[in-house]
C-alpha cells in the first residue's frame, strides 16, 4: 500500500473539519466587503418633508454651471447641457420650478453669466429679475491633480459646489461633490458622474437648508 507524508495527511484532516461558514473565504473579497460597509452612501441626504416640498413647489430656480481651471472660469453654458439636465431632473423631483438652458441664453447675456461667477451679486439680482426667477443655483465644477504616491499614477480629482441664492441676491445655502479618479483627464466626465450619484443628497441640503432659514412662514389653517 502507498504512504502518504504525515503534513499531507494532516492537512486533509483540517480541511475536512473547516467550518462551513469558511468555504470560500479570501482576503481579498472580505477586503472589498469591509470597504463597502465603510464607504459613504452616494446620493444620500436628509429627507425633505412634505411640508418643505408644498414650500418649493412651483418656485422657480434657474441653474447655471461654469468650470474653474487654471485658466479661470469657464461659464459657457452650451459645454454642460448634461450637467445642467442632471441637475434640473433633481430639482424637479423636489417639485422645484426649472427652466430650459435655451431660455435662460435667450434672457441672460454671457457677460451676465460671466460676472456672476466672479461672485458679483448685481448680476445674480440682475439675472434673477431677467428671468422672474425665485433662486439661481449655481454650480462650479474644479479640479487638482496629483501623483499616487504608491501607484505612481497621476491621480485627478473633481468636485462641484453648489450654491443656492434668492433672486435678492442672498445666498441660502451651500453645498459639495467630490470624487476622485485614478485614471484619465476627463473633468466633466467625473463631474457627472458625480451629479447623477450625489445629486439628490445636495438638492435635499440645499432644499432643507431654504425651509429651515429663508422659506416664508406656513400659514395655519382656521376653522
Amino acid at each position: 500500500m502507498r504512504s502518504f507524508p504525515a503534513r499531507l495527511v494532516l492537512s486533509l484532516l483540517l480541511a475536512a473539519h473547516v467550518p462551513a461558514a469558511f468555504a470560500g473565504f479570501s482576503f481579498s473579497e472580505e477586503e472589498d466587503k469591509q470597504k463597502a460597509a465603510t464607504a459613504p452612501k452616494k446620493g444620500g441626504g436628509s429627507a425633505v418633508s412634505s411640508a418643505c416640498r408644498e414650500t418649493l413647489k412651483n418656485r422657480k430656480v434657474m441653474v447655471v454651471v461654469g468650470q474653474r481651471t487654471a485658466r479661470g472660469t469657464d461659464a459657457h453654458q452650451g459645454t454642460y447641457g448634461s450637467h445642467f439636465s442632471a441637475i434640473n431632473k433633481r430639482l424637479k423631483k423636489f417639485g422645484f420650478n426649472t427652466y430650459t438652458q435655451e431660455e435662460i441664453t435667450a434672457q441672460i447675456a454671457q457677460a451676465e453669466i460671466d460676472a456672476y461667477f466672479r461672485n458679483d451679486p448685481d448680476a445674480a439680482i440682475n439675472a434673477s429679475k431677467k428671468m422672474g426667477a425665485d433662486f439661481i443655483l449655481r454650480g462650479v465644477i474644479s479640479s487638482r491633480t496629483a501623483m499616487n504616491p504608491v501607484l505612481r499614477i497621476p491621480e485627478v480629482y473633481v468636485s462641484m459646489g453648489f450654491t443656492l441664492t434668492a433672486a435678492d441676491g442672498k445666498a441660502i445655502s451651500d453645498a459639495s461633490a467630490s470624487a476622485d479618479s485614478y485614471s484619465g483627464t476627463d473633468t466633466l466626465g467625473m463631474a457627472l458622474i458625480l451629479v447623477n450619484e450625489q445629486a439628490d443628497g445636495v438638492v435635499s441640503r440645499l432644499a432643507n437648508d431654504y425651509c429651515r432659514h429663508a422659506a416664508p412662514p406656513t400659514k395655519r389653517k382656521t376653522n
